[in-house]
């Protein structure tokens, strides 16, 4: 093949992969703004009940939280997509700040997750804090 045929098929391959990257970019944008949307229909409606005490939010947090790092994961996998055909050092640098962000970003988010997670299960095993909360039947 000749210098020509390299070209086309480089650049073709280009293509390819910024098409995926746009792809795997939109279905985290839109995870991301997917999970935002439940979060406020579920604080409207817990926060119209006034039921369920900090739990109640907690729990639409806990989610929204899923769905946050579950996006972040999808943006780094575009990010990462993007410098895997031909990276230059800039580009390489782009990423390892970018995956650092993310990441760190992620990290956290999870562990806030866990905690959060935690704090439910130590509640539901001591029981309702007052009555607002858990009235009696």
């Amino acid at each position: 093949m000749g210098p020509v045929m390299d070209v086309s098929l480089e650049s073709l391959l280009l293509s390819g992969v910024d098409v995926l990257v746009r792809l795997v970019e939109a279905a985290g944008a839109l995870i991301i703004f997917v999970g935002a949307v439940w979060a406020f229909v579920q604080f409207l409606i817990v926060g119209l009940r006034r039921s369920g005490g900090d739990r109640a939010f907690t729990s639409v947090r806990l989610r929204l939280g899923r769905f946050l790092a579950l996006g972040l994961e999808f943006q780094l996998a575009g990010d990462i997509l993007r410098t895997a055909v031909a990276p230059s050092f800039a580009e390489i640098g782009q990423l390892a700040a970018i995956a650092t962000i993310r990441t760190a970003l992620n990290f956290f988010l999870s562990r806030e997750i866990a905690e959060e997670r935690a704090q439910i299960e130590r509640d539901r095993n001591e029981g309702p804090r007052n009555e607002r909360e858990f009235p009696k039947p």
